[in-house]
């Protein structure tokens, strides 16, 4: 009887793995039916957006903006830079967006450190009362902000939509980095306090390497909202020439509203930075939400 069952242990085996192979192709090939249609309709307005960019005005006017195009040209892409000046817009983002992440996470490392690793008192009230000024709707605020750059002299300046941006973002940034901060094991610094280590090398040498992940994460996301923002560019900014691409873009619209082919080519060129950060930053910002999901 022992050997009838010994004999059938493998058998039952087999078939187990056999069942849960054949599960697995199921669940996969369920997978694929459901997002392949969807990845086609993710991925289907930026087909058109491309085809429309590489068409000739001439030709749009004469087949219409469904009509696959008979030739290639790049004559919307130097439209919208020379008299959309999209390069300068491109340039004002990036003078917008990069001190605007790199201040904001910063300041938002400084704080997470802090309230994550020390006894201060009230901590959760300081780490609440800053996440909830992320709850206010900004359309609310627009008035406000607007009155507070022209008193302090920060209007119509990149500096002004800088600040802005530190300010809005400082919260949730904090927010999120203290989470991660706060799942350090505390004899990691603690060894480093025995080897003699002061506040600042903890932080600089022990907690941020470890929370590379994390910042790298909030980087990609936060250079995303500040590089597509038009609220607060419209709300401080008048001179046009300090316009980033999101109003110099709303800008080309109404200039070339008839001239598809130069709005696309618009379109295209700023939204090429932050898929170069978001493919560069991919994995880190993948680990950064696996890790931030299991600790």
């Amino acid at each position: 009887m022992a050997v009838a069952q010994a004999r059938r242990a493998p058998s039952e085996r087999v078939d187990t793995t056999a069942r849960h192979a054949g599960r697995r192709r199921r669940s996969g090939v369920l997978f694929h039916a459901i997002m392949a249609p969807i990845s086609v309709l993710w991925i289907a307005p930026m087909v058109f957006v491309i085809f429309v960019a590489v068409r000739s005005f001439d030709d749009i006017s004469a087949r219409g903006l469904g009509a696959l195009p008979t030739s290639v040209t790049v004559e919307g892409f130097v439209t919208a830079f020379t008299d959309g000046q999209i390069g300068q817009a491109l340039l004002n983002s990036a003078l917008i967006t990069v001190p605007a992440v790199v201040i904001a996470l910063l300041l938002a490392s400084m704080a997470a450190f802090g309230l994550s690793r020390y006894e201060i008192p009230y901590r959760r009230v300081v780490l609440l009362a800053m996440l909830a000024g992320n709850l206010l709707p900004p359309q609310v605020l627009i008035i406000p902000v607007a009155k507070m750059s022209e008193n302090i002299g920060t209007y119509d300046t990149l500096v002004g939509v800088v600040a802005i941006h530190v300010g809005f973002g400082l919260g949730f940034y904090t927010f999120v980095l203290h989470g991660f901060m706060r799942a350090i094991p505390r004899e990691i610094t603690e060894a480093a306090i025995v080897d003699g280590a002061g506040p600042m090398q903890v932080y600089a040498r022990v907690i941020m390497p470890l929370s590379r992940p994390a910042i790298a994460a909030i980087a990609a996301l936060a250079t995303t909202w500040i590089f597509n923002d038009l609220l607060w560019a419209l709300t401080v900014l008048r001179t046009q020439t300090k316009f980033p691409a999101t109003a110099a873009l709303l800008n080309l619209q109404g200039g070339y509203v008839s001239q598809w082919n130069v709005v696309a080519a618009g379109a295209i060129t700023a939204a090429i930075p932050t898929a170069i950060v978001f493919f560069a930053f991919q994995r880190h910002f993948v680990s950064g939400l696996l890790v931030g999901s299991t600790k």
